[in-house]
């Protein structure tokens, strides 16, 4: 069967899993668990390909409202996103309270809403960076939220703190019928900017969020740096591919229970839109569920934007 074989000797024919297929990796969950996560996947232009592309704005509280919505001032208003969601039929959308309160009135139950729960700002240099709460499984469930979104920052000397965090809220996430998904960032004091996205980092942050319960894991794309000589030595001595986009991809999908866990990979700052879709192709080829692309979208002219994401689409399409 499909779910037992490793990733790395999928072809791209036996990667493709509809919903259905996916859904029967998660055992543990209810029914309202398993009827919101069908809904994300059977939202939109992917829906039932077993590929999702989800819509994040946390990006004003992270970031601030300049430097996130400046390039592109429509996106200052919080209907400009679910309508961008809606119109280029995306799977989901994900935002703090804030924007998810303006808007849920009009979407709930058109377009599946996720709440983020925790945000962090940038009005200070931290060398150990902490998110705070900011929202509750009570508040997405008031809102018709289908998930909570969580960020985790593997390797901060707050960590400990923040995996309790999400334990606790994804057990009451759970019990309320309602998805997770897991934003994990490795930073920290202890950890370069280049370690943040090394393949060895990126395959641990991910079986780290897999190991929290989460049903949906986001991760940045990771590099070919290896940060910690010990896996080192385990890439080298099995050759371990990952040399190529596509095969550290992989890895972190096998990193995240040999597949049987949702992986999407964050667009990250704005990029080019020919490198966005060959980062798109290497997602697919690599076995990733699919995408979370938010600057690069709503910093775009909505028409530019919205031809971007069709590209995006037809490229997981196949």
């Amino acid at each position: 069967m499909v779910q037992n074989t490793p990733i790395s000797t999928l072809t791209s024919e036996t990667r493709i899993m509809g919903t259905e297929d996916i859904l029967n990796f998660y055992t543990a969950d209810n029914p309202g668990t398993i009827g919101n996560l069908r809904r994300i996947l059977n939202q939109g232009k992917l829906a039932g390909t077993g590929k999702i592309i989800i819509l994040p704005v946390d990006q004003g509280f992270e970031h601030g409202p300049v430097r996130a919505f400046g390039p592109n001032p429509d996106a200052f208003d919080p209907y400009y996103h679910p309508e961008l969601a809606l119109d280029a039929g995306l799977n989901g959308y994900a935002a703090p309270l804030g924007f998810i309160e303006a808007i849920a009135r009009d979407y709930a139950g058109i377009l599946p809403l996720i709440l983020k729960v925790n945000s962090h700002d940038l009005l200070m240099v931290e060398d150990n960076p902490m998110q705070a709460i900011t929202g509750s499984v009570g508040e997405a469930a008031r809102l018709g939220c289908c998930a909570i979104g969580f960020t985790i920052y593997p390797g901060t000397a707050y960590r400990y703190d923040m995996y309790g965090q999400i334990q606790m809220l994804a057990e009451e996430a759970k019990a309320a019928g309602m998805a997770v998904i897991i934003w994990s960032y490795p930073r920290g004091q202890d950890i370069t900017k280049e370690g943040e996205t090394a393949i060895d980092i990126s395959c641990y942050a991910a079986h780290l969020a897999c190991q929290l319960g989460a049903h949906i894991i986001k991760v940045k794309l990771p590099s070919d740096h290896i940060y910690q000589e010990e896996a080192r030595k385990i890439y080298e001595d099995k050759k371990i591919p990952i040399g190529t986009l596509t095969e550290r991809v992989a890895q972190v999908v096998r990193s995240s229970f040999n597949g049987k866990r949702m992986v999407i990979f964050s667009g990250g700052s704005k990029v080019s839109e020919d490198q966005l879709l060959e980062e798109t192709t290497a997602i697919r080829d690599g076995g990733g569920t699919g995408s979370i692309i938010g600057r690069n979208s709503f910093q775009r002219d909505r028409k530019d934007a919205l031809m971007l994401l069709r590209d995006m689409i037809s490229i997981y399409k196949g």
